[in-house]
Formats: structure tokens, sequence, C-alpha cells
């Protein structure tokens, strides 16, 4: 018999206060959305009531930042009715000492010791390389398959999340993966499914609800 398939759907929230003004957050910084982020949400939650492309979500899944957090609380409407639960395997990739400091305040305080991208220096001090991100976020993400056969599961994360997915899904090597840490836009939606076998991309940074003036790209 077949195993039943599932799908890991992936939405990065909308923009936050955080990208808005131009700071590195995390659990204790974490500001939410700012206003563009909730219309972006807005304009996600729309298009999927219209489409019900996710409307039999079996079960959601948000990081504890409250930017991702906020976006679920608007997008749920058009997911059914999912069991909804909060994980820290599932947050964006730890500043350390970075949290809380502006762009420019980092670069000035914390150059990069090598390429930019290097998946194995830490940068800051209290921070996760890269590689030790994708090792949490991916062995997260390895046991949805077997704690959701043949269901549909829905993740709000973050950029680095849904970079992660190339190495730990999609085999690419993890200097590879990092970059496209920084490419989903703001509320897109990254799907995966899981054949009984091997995991398989059905869609990357799909953002057609996101037009003109909602559009943004940036980390955090």
């Amino acid at each position: 018999m077949p195993t039943p398939e599932t799908r890991l759907v992936l939405i990065r929230h909308g923009q936050s206060v955080a990208q808005d003004e131009g700071f590195y957050s995390g659990h204790d910084t974490c500001r939410g959305l700012s206003d563009l982020g909730r219309a972006q949400a807005v304009a996600l939650r729309e298009r999927l009531l219209v489409t019900s492309e996710l409307a039999d979500t079996d079960v959601l899944y948000t990081s504890n930042l409250e930017r991702a957090i906020e976006t679920a609380d608007i997008v749920t409407p058009a997911l059914g009715s999912p069991t909804r639960l909060a994980e820290c395997d599932w947050c964006e990739i730890r500043a350390g000492e970075a949290e809380g400091l502006t762009y420019g305040e980092v670069e000035a305080r914390f150059p990069p010791l090598t390429e930019r991208f290097d998946p194995y220096a830490r940068r800051m001090p209290g921070s996760e390389t890269w590689a030790e991100f994708f090792v949490r976020a991916g062995s997260r993400m390895r046991r949805i398959a077997d704690e959701h056969a043949g269901q549909r599961v829905v993740v709000v994360c973050h950029g680095g999340i849904i970079g992660a997915t190339f190495a730990a899904l999609g085999h690419s090597p993890i200097a590879e993966a990092v970059p496209l840490a920084y490419e989903p836009v703001n509320t897109s939606i990254t799907e995966w499914r899981h054949t009984g076998r091997h995991w398989r991309l059905v869609r990357y940074n799909d953002s057609g609800h996101i037009m003109g003036e909602l559009r943004t790209r940036s980390p955090q």
C-alpha cells in the first residue's frame, strides 16, 4: 500500500518592524509586524480565501517570534481548522550579540570574518553559524513526514527556515542553500511534498498576491 503523501508549506512572515526600522531582532527584541507587514498578510489571507489552496490544512506551526505569530493570526481564517502549535525550532537564525543592533551597527562592530555566506563562520558572539542553524531547522523538518504522514502542514516562519529546506529536504550543499534564505518575499509560499521516499519541491517564493507597494525583500 503506498505511503500517503505529506505536504509541507512554508509561509514567510509579513514585513516586521525590525525590517522596517533596520535592526536585527530575535526573542528579546521582535516587535511583530509593521503596518506594511499586516497589509501583506491580509493580501495573502484574501488570496487563500479565494483559491482555497490551503483550506484543508491539518496542522499550523509558527516560530515563537511575534512577527510569525501575528502573521499566522491574520491568515488562519483561510486555513480551515488546523491544530496550532508554536515551536522554537522554527525560529530564525539566532543573532547573538547583534540582536537589537541596527544593520549599520552590526557592520561596524562585527565585520565578516570570511566570505559573507560562509556557513561555518560565527560572526557575532552568541550567534548560530549557518551550519548550526541548518542542523536545528533541518532536523525538525525531516521529522514532519513521520509525524504528519498524509497531512498538509503549514509553517509560518522565516527566510532562514525556507533556505534551510533546500539543504534538509533538497540535499543542496549548505553553502548553496544559505543565499536562498535571503530571497523569499514577505508572505511568500514555498511548498514541498513527501512522496513516501523523497521530498520534492512544488513551488518556491510564490508571492503572486504581493504587488507594487506591498513587495519587499530584506533580511529578518
